[in-house]
């Protein structure tokens, strides 16, 4: 991953707006996801974004769900329920219930103005009853012509893929067919590494996204206790760390997140409690949440914490979590605290979660803008 040694560049998390049809995935004719992912490109260009991907429109514009036809050893459970139980069974979504309650009935939990597909509407539960393979080799490959296709002249390695870590996907899953959780584990990672290693052999960065990690405390960590809790993450990082070891850590960006719904997040896990869980991944490049008002005051964990050799921080800069459109001058100031402190040349500027999906498509560019116009105030600062 390049670094911001002329400026400070820019990229986001992954999701970005598109054309209604291309949320149906793989279902979308490929003339249409061509000429969606062609504009999704250029708009990225047009808002002054370095780093770019195809807005995850490849992908039905979900992190996670696109993995369901990609692997095989799985069978829906009919009952179902398990994972929207989990998600109910948060301390915030507890405390919180009226509201979730009225977001649920409204659309909105994930998207303001309910103008995006619901979310929960895609959850469904997995029962593993077969060894685990990758099985999504023509998909991904259509993933990588079809953005190779829309960057034109630009660098490979100034785009990047997205892709789930194991312990994301475990989240759903019912083991009826390894020996033990481990046992599964190593299978999900040995079948997930040929997606990751698919993407780094098409000269593109690989990204990882573990918002279910840290969204698990407060639905099965608090009972466990930090402790134990740390543990359980740690072991999730290694089978992860297993998965990547053929892919080079410069072509890795890993990013970490709270789930990201439009809720209070009360009961997030702190920061300072999962940054070691952070950097324990065999990546070059850490994204995260600092934007927000539950997490940008993190920021000064990094006055204690050293960032490692050769890494690098794209911290959200601008957040999915509210409409209003970031102040230029607000993303600087919040590009210079991290800058001050790691070193302009190991900050990159991000967004907290993915856009599409989660924000108006309106205001979705128009933080693009303000994150690269931030980007240029802050570029300017810092002495470029």
């Amino acid at each position: 991953m390049r670094r911001s040694t002329d400026k400070i560049l820019t990229t986001h998390v992954g999701a970005l707006p598109g054309p209604a049809e291309t949320w149906s995935g793989e279902n979308v004719s490929d003339d249409t996801l061509k000429a969606a992912i062609k504009e999704v490109v250029a708009q990225q260009r047009k808002a002054g974004v370095d780093i770019v991907n195809e807005g995850e429109l490849t992908k039905g514009g979900n992190w996670v769900t696109f993995i369901n036809s990609r692997l095989s050893g799985f069978t829906p459970m009919p009952e179902g329920g398990g994972t929207f139980k989990l998600l109910r069974s948060s301390r915030d979504w507890v405390e919180f219930e009226d509201f979730y309650g009225k977001a649920l009935a409204g659309g909105t939990l994930f998207e303001q103005t309910a103008s995006a597909p619901v979310q929960t509407s895609r959850i469904v539960d997995w029962r593993c009853s077969a060894p685990i393979r990758y099985v999504g080799h023509a998909s991904l490959k259509r993933e990588i012509d079809m953005l190779r296709g829309a960057l034109g002249q630009a660098q490979f390695g100034d785009a990047f893929l997205t892709s789930t870590a194991p312990a994301s996907i475990e989240v759903g899953r019912t083991n009826e067919y390894y020996k033990n959780e481990k046992e599964f584990l190593y299978g999900l990672a040995d079948a997930l590494r040929e997606e990751y290693e698919g993407i780094a052999a098409g000269g593109m960065l690989v990204q990882v996204d573990d918002a279910w990690l840290p969204a698990l405390w407060d639905r099965i960590g608090v009972d466990m206790g930090k402790a134990n809790y740390k543990k359980y993450c740690m072991q999730r990082v290694e089978v992860l760390n297993h998965a990547l070891q053929n892919v080079p850590e410069e072509q890795v960006r890993y990013h970490l997140c709270w789930g990201s719904w439009h809720g209070p997040h009360a009961h997030d896990i702190p920061m300072a409690d999962m940054i070691d869980v952070m950097l324990a991944v065999n990546a070059q490049t850490y994204l995260f949440e600092a934007a927000n008002a539950r997490h940008e005051h993190e920021y000064r964990l990094w006055e204690t914490t050293k960032l490692p050799d050769g890494k690098i921080l794209a911290p959200g800069v601008v957040t999915h979590s509210t409409p209003l459109v970031e102040h230029p001058e607000l993303v600087s100031q919040r590009i210079q605290r991290f800058a001050n402190i790691v070193g302009r040349e190991n900050v990159i500027a991000s967004t907290d979660c993915g856009l599409g999906l989660r924000c108006h498509p309106q205001i979705a560019w128009a933080k693009l803008k303000s994150l690269s116009e931030g980007a240029a105030l802050a570029s300017k600062a810092l002495g470029y």
